[in-house]
Formats: C-alpha cells, sequence, structure tokens
C-alpha cells in the first residue's frame, strides 16, 4: 500500500476559517492542503449565510420603501415581489462570489482534496475517497449545521431551514418562525416585506437575546410596527402538521396560544459540525453540542490540532473566523509574538431594520466585571438627518471611562447601524477618548453626526 501522503499543515474546511488559514501558511512556507467535501465549494458566507441573506434582505427593503412610498410624497403603484427573478439575481451575485473562491481555492498553492474527512489517529486522516492523509499541524473548520432542540413534535414535521427560505421562488402565503435570534429576525422580516403572514414564536424573554434589552425592545417594536405577529417568553407546548399546513400550542403571558400557518421555519439556533470527524481518535476534546474546546492560540487539546469559526466558537461571526484562522497558521509556523484574538473589540451587527450593532464592551459586561463607566445616548427620532429619511427607530449609545473618557464601547439601534458602527472601530482599537473622536470634522447634515451627541455628553460629565 502506497505511503500516505503528507503536509506541514491541512486545513478540514474551506469555508472563512480554513481557506483564510491555508493562504496564511502556505506564505510562511508550510506544504498546505485544504479538505472540503462538500458539494459546493465557498463555505457557508458565501453560498447560504452573509452574502444570499444581505442580497434578499436588501431587495425586500427596496420593496418596502416602495409600498411605504407615500411617506415622502410620493407614488409608486402595484409594486410587489418577483420571487423569480429575486433568486435569479441573487444566484448571479452569489456565483460570482463562489467562482472567486473556487479560483483562490483551485489555484495550487495549495492542494485541494474534494473529499470529507475523520481522524484515525493524532497525526492521520482517512478521506471518504479511501485514501489517507498525515499532518504536523491541523485546522478544523467546519463550520455549524442547524439545531434540531427537543421541541416537542418539531423532529416529526417537515421544516424549512435558512437554505430553504434563501431559496424561495414564490411567496409564501404565511410562515411560523420558531427563534429569536438574528437569523429568526432577519428573515421573518423578509418574508413579511415580500407579502408573507408572519408569526414568530421565541422561548426568551426578549428577541435578540444576547444583546442589551434596549436594543432587542426597539427592533421588536419595529418588527411588530410591520405586521409581525410576535410572541417573546413562550413555552411550546406542541408542533404538529397536516394536510393543512403547521399548527403550534404555547403558553404565552399565562395562556394557551393556538395558531396555524402552511411553512414552519426552524431558525432555532445551530450547533458545531463536527459529528463525523473522529475527534475522540484524535483526542480532541469537545463540549456537549460538540464545539470544539480551544486555547487563546486556538490549539484544541491535542495541540498540533487546531479550531476556529463556528465549530469552536465563542463567536459565529466571519471576520473572528478569519483571524482565528490566520492566527492559527502563524502559531503552527512558529510565527514568535503572536497576539490572540482581541475580543475586546468584538464587532457585532444584525442585519433587521432597524439594523443593530455592538462594538466594544455591552453594559452587562462592565457591570458584572464591576468596572465603572459613562454613558449616553441620543436618539435617531430627534435627529435631522434620519428624520427627513423617516428613520425614527433606535438611538446611539456610548460607553466610556470615567476619568478620561476612553472609548469602552458603543451600541446602535438604527438606520445604517452595520455602517455608523465602524465610527467607533478605530478609535476603540487605538484606545481614543470621546475628545479625541470630537476633535475630528463630522459633516452635516449625515447620519454619522449622530454619535457626536452622547459624545459631547459624555466630554461634559468628565472633571477638566
Amino acid at each position: 500500500m502506497a505511503k500516505p501522503k503528507s503536509y506541514d499543515f491541512i486545513c478540514i474546511g474551506g469555508g472563512s476559517a480554513g481557506f483564510n488559514a491555508a493562504r496564511v501558511a502556505v506564505s510562511l512556507g508550510l506544504r498546505t492542503a485544504v479538505v472540503d467535501g462538500a458539494r459546493e465549494l465557498g463555505g457557508l458566507c458565501i453560498l447560504r449565510g452573509c452574502m444570499p441573506s444581505k442580497t434578499l434582505l436588501y431587495a425586500a427593503e427596496v420593496l418596502h420603501h416602495s409600498r411605504h412610498a407615500e411617506r415622502f410624497g410620493l407614488k409608486v403603484a402595484g409594486a410587489r415581489a418577483d420571487m423569480k427573478a429575486v433568486q435569479a439575481r441573487k444566484k448571479r451575485i452569489i456565483a460570482d462570489f463562489a467562482q472567486y473562491r473556487h479560483q483562490a481555492l483551485t489555484a495550487g498553492r495549495f492542494d485541494l482534496i474534494r473529499a470529507q474527512a475523520r481522524f484515525v489517529d493524532p497525526h492521520t486522516l482517512e478521506l471518504s475517497s479511501g485514501k489517507k492523509i498525515r499532518g504536523r499541524h491541523f485546522l478544523i473548520g467546519t463550520g455549524s449545521k442547524v439545531a434540531v432542540p427537543p421541541v416537542p413534535g418539531l423532529a416529526d414535521i417537515k421544516t424549512w431551514t435558512s437554505d430553504e427560505v434563501l431559496n424561495l421562488d414564490f411567496v409564501p402565503k404565511s410562515v411560523l418562525v420558531l427563534g429569536g435570534g438574528i437569523v429568526a429576525c432577519e428573515l421573518a422580516q423578509f418574508l413579511n416585506r415580500i407579502g408573507t403572514k408572519v408569526m414568530l414564536v421565541q422561548r426568551s424573554r426578549n428577541i435578540l437575546r444576547d444583546h442589551s434589552d434596549d436594543a432587542s425592545t426597539v427592533v421588536q417594536q419595529a418588527l411588530a410596527d410591520e405586521g409581525i405577529e410576535l410572541f417573546a417568553g413562550t413555552q411550546i407546548n406542541q408542533i404538529a402538521q397536516d394536510r393543512r399546513g403547521v399548527s403550534i400550542t404555547f403558553q404565552h403571558d399565562g395562556r394557551t396560544v393556538t395558531r396555524r400557518a402552511a411553512h414552519c421555519f426552524n431558525a432555532l439556533g445551530r450547533v458545531p459540525n463536527t459529528a463525523g470527524l473522529g475527534l475522540e481518535s484524535a483526542g480532541v476534546k469537545t463540549r456537549p453540542d460538540g464545539q470544539i474546546l480551544i486555547n487563546r492560540w486556538q490549539q484544541t487539546s491535542t495541540p498540533h490540532i487546531y479550531a476556529a469559526g463556528d465549530c469552536s466558537g465563542p463567536h459565529e461571526i466571519v471576520h473572528i473566523a478569519i483571524a482565528q484562522g490566520e492566527l492559527a497558521a502563524r502559531h503552527a509556523a512558529g510565527v514568535k509574538q503572536l497576539k490572540p484574538v482581541d475580543f475586546s473589540l468584538l464587532l457585532n451587527v444584525v442585519f433587521t431594520d432597524p439594523q443593530l450593532a455592538t462594538i466594544g464592551a455591552l453594559e452587562r459586561d462592565l457591570e458584572a466585571r464591576g468596572v465603572r463607566y459613562l454613558k449616553a445616548s441620543y436618539p435617531f427620532n430627534d435627529h435631522g438627518k434620519s428624520i427627513l429619511m423617516e428613520a425614527n427607530y433606535g438611538y446611539v449609545k456610548v460607553l466610556a471611562e470615567p476619568k478620561r473618557g476612553r472609548i469602552l464601547g458603543a451600541e446602535i439601534v438604527g438606520k445604517d447601524a452595520g455602517e455608523l458602527i465602524h465610527c467607533f472601530s478605530t478609535p476603540l482599537a487605538l484606545r481614543a477618548t470621546v475628545r479625541d473622536m470630537l476633535r475630528a470634522p463630522w459633516y452635516h447634515p449625515t447620519l454619522a453626526e449622530i454619535v457626536t451627541y452622547p459624545l459631547e455628553e459624555i466630554a461634559d460629565q468628565l472633571k477638566g
């Protein structure tokens, strides 16, 4: 039998973490391979996540403004969604992104092996092709998959995942959305805006529970104002399906509620996609949900095996996965004076309308650590540019340390919050103060200048 081919660095998965880890590993002189057995190359973000969802969300936003053009004194008659045309546009755009990634993966800088893989020992992978390969170092970047929690009846019915919703070529009559996280909220609003009757049922007391109560309340009100029937703080009794569709019975505010819909969208979260990798054969430890345990250098319990991205967490965010993958490659190559991924600069965006964005520390984090801070906020409904844009939901909130006013974090809920939050990215990275930010020019009238109001309020509270 032929001796297995050996590599310095093997990436399992060619998504954001794996591809960028391989790119860096090659640049550092490591003989590298990427093993990816997915039907299509590109990873979750390009094929079934960030890019297709944002393409559809923007199309739905254009439709929403067309249908409410009278607010601006305009008449737009007959605006509706042609879902076949919307899907055709999405596919053209995603095909370009996927082709670019495909070209990068197949350019020959590293070996691309189109197969599934599992560990048979800490240095050997068995491929679905029947071959084996060996590596000195590995990076696991296999992403995540849709979770099916133990909700009564859920496993027995036919549900949509985000994959099916992102590929819809018709307008569903009605959809029951299970969950209140980012995917649930973004796609519930998309469905509602294209003309679907949407009911959203969330078990925790707030949607977007990883964010502040203030922020989730604004988004929840906006979704309700658009016509989504939203129930938070529920206990699901039963989900069932018959020839007419799906029914759900749950407890809400002390009463039993029943709702029916033509379709059910399971948006109850994702779990690490690590089953079948043979991690036990490599000595790689996981949490009960399959999430791989890592240290600050992305090393697993088997030090020459690294993990990055959704399969290891702690955040399912593309730029974090890229940073983790690149760090793992550099650490495996023995690069000196490395720094771990800095989560004090964590940036997060929810692409509902209004958008929700945060950077740096959240109030609850500071309070949990006993850190003193100053805060100030300013509403969008009292700002000139947002008022003339009919963008009145939300606020800008700034957190700063009380002595010098160094920026600790910011939270924006409102029009284009995902763009505006980047006003704080460089200042936060450079440990700038509110006064440093106020030295910069802010053009009037712009949405961006709204951030100066809480900055000025905090500056006024500082001594000296």
